[in-house]
Order: C-alpha cells, then structure tokens, then sequence
C-alpha cells in the first residue's frame, strides 16, 4: 500500500490546525513533521509544542522526524506530545537504546540515515523497526532536488528486508520527490512519500495526493 506523508514544513506555520485537517479531508495518510535543532541541521523549525497544538485537529498519524544531535533528550517530549511515530538519525545515536526507549512511550519507532550514508547502517534496525527512512536530498531545507543515487539505495534496503523475512516493512523516503520521479521511488521499493511543495504548491492538494499515489 502507498502512504503519502505531506510534510508540513512546505506549509504555512500560522495556519498548522487548519493545514492538518486539510490534509486529511485530501487523503494523506500520515502528517510529516520535521523536527530541526539548529545543530544537527542550520536550521531551527519547531517543537514538541507544535505537535501537541496539531495533535486534537487530526486523527491521522504524526510521522516525527528528529533532525536533531541528541534525539534521546526530546523522545519524552514528543510521544507525551502525541508524535505516533518517532524516527532518529542513525548518524547520532545507538539505534537499539533508542528503540528501547521509544518503544516504552508506547510509540512506533524509525530510523533514518542522511544521503552520504552507506544504507546498510539501518540494516540492524530493520529487524525491529516500524518504518525505515531515506533521505533523498541533504536535511535542512525543502525544496531540493531529489539524489538520483537513493533509487539504489531504496532498492538495497527493501531487498534486505525480503531476506530477513520483513518484506511488509515500510521504506519511506524524504526529499525532491515530484509527480514526475514517484513512480521510479516507488518501483524501486519505497511504499511512504514524503512530499512538501509537490503537495503545497499544487492548485489541489487532493489531486496531487491523489497523482503521488503513483
């Protein structure tokens, strides 16, 4: 099944009540909320404060990606919050502790790696993770161009998790991702999309939902 995760970084903050039930009535099946720290990433975008003012205005699930040096100081925060997915960087932490700890608050848990990554740091958490993330453009800002190079690692991923008997786990990737590249995303393996101005810049956001569905 393909889930489509309109991120909410492409959209416009003042409005983040109103941009989430949208979402919803448009078909999206996931709320990606991008978490950067100013460290990890340049950046600073929000909080644990965000997620629980747009938690009461959507039943969809919020999709929790910590952009963030020291992921295990916000864990608390953000499944308090009510984040249904929390995803770390396997680039800062011990992914097993973080697993742990995740999975105590009750909340399903991911692990990403950046695109200068070697893909087969997440092969250890595909064994006990709920979704796997690729980044397909550097963390930071939106609007980048999709990195051809992650069809491959996509496909190294998704193979990986066949072998080891988890051929149902969700691979979602992140970055660039456009009407025009989703089906080639999507053949190589990956089944959750995270779009931001493929999704917020379209005329219809339903139609765009609709058309990233592949």
């Amino acid at each position: 099944m393909i889930k489509i995760a309109p991120s909410i970084l492409a959209s416009d903050f003042s409005h983040a009540g109103e941009t989430v039930k949208a979402l919803e009535a448009c078909g999206a099946d996931l709320v990606h909320c991008d978490v950067m720290d100013g460290n990890f990433v340049p950046p600073i975008t929000f909080g644990a404060q965000m997620v629980r003012d747009i938690r009461p205005k959507t039943s969809l699930p919020l999709d929790c990606h910590l952009m963030v040096l020291h992921p295990e100081t916000h864990i608390e925060d953000f499944a308090k919050a009510g984040a249904d997915v929390i995803t770390v960087h396997a680039e800062v932490c011990d992914l097993v502790r973080l697993f742990r700890q995740i999975e105590g608050y009750g909340v399903k848990k991911s692990a990403v790696v950046n695109p200068e990554t070697d893909v087969e740091k997440l092969f250890p958490a595909a064994e006990t993770a709920d979704m796997l993330l690729l980044m397909s453009v550097h963390p930071g800002w939106g609007g980048q161009k999709f990195i051809p190079e992650t069809l491959k690692k996509i496909e190294k991923l998704r193979n990986r998790c066949e072998k080891i008997g988890r051929s149902d786990l969700d691979i979602e990737v992140d970055g660039g991702i456009t009407e025009e590249n989703v089906k080639d995303v999507i053949a190589a393996g990956a089944n959750v999309i995270v779009a931001g101005s493929a999704v917020f810049r379209s005329a219809d956001m339903a139609q765009a939902i609709a058309r990233l569905r592949g």
